[in-house]
């Protein structure tokens, strides 16, 4: 197994920590924060480091996921993603294997798919985005950079949302639509 650093200490971070040891492809050597002082180990893994510490810990890791979550904005994770590529670490893509992803569809670098997720055929997700537990992209949806579908939100066929988007839990896209900005919990896009 690979090792990987988690970059944020919060509640997503739990998750994904979740969904690396279900899929069984790295090892989690520890977690990265932004305030050594308020952070603490989260589910058995220490802090090793503050955003501060990853130069120095780029010349023993290759690997890293970003584990901030987005809800209101993405710019912590924009931020971070900007960082982690500039120190040349390497962001894989983590499916939980409880997720299904169509062999004929794409997820790009640094992206989470969650716990019973769907991406369906033709559907394409970009770079950095959390795809949550039960979240549905139909066939032929395409999900920019940087964008967060929450909890068990439908994106309808055919459906474009745009780059640092946030689509909230139970939201659901009509097909064909574009979708761009802050989309609340409940919503029904047309």
């Amino acid at each position: 197994m690979k090792d990987i650093l988690l970059i944020g200490g919060g509640g997503h971070c739990k998750s994904v920590i979740d969904a690396i040891e279900m899929e069984g492809k790295f090892n989690i050597v520890g977690i990265v924060e932004k305030y050594p002082n308020k952070s603490k180990e989260v589910l058995g893994y220490p802090l090793i480091g503050t955003d501060d510490d990853l130069a120095e810990l780029r010349k023993k890791y290759s690997y890293a996921i970003i584990t901030v979550g987005h809800i209101q904005s993405n710019t912590i994770r924009l931020k971070l993603y900007r960082k982690i590529k500039e120190l040349n670490f390497t962001l894989p893509t983590i499916i939980s294997p409880l997720a299904y992803i169509s062999k004929h569809a794409r997820v790009a670098e640094g992206t989470v798919v969650m716990h019973h997720a769907l991406i369906n055929a033709h559907a394409q997700v970009g770079k950095n985005c959390i795809i949550n537990s039960k979240a549905l992209v139909e066939h032929d949806a395409i999900i920019e950079n940087h964008v967060h579908i929450s909890t068990n939100s439908t994106i309808n066929g055919s459906t474009l949302v745009k780059e640092h988007s946030f689509v909230g839990s139970g939201a659901i896209t009509k097909e064909s639509t574009t979708v761009e900005g802050f989309i609340k919990a409940g919503s029904l896009v047309k």
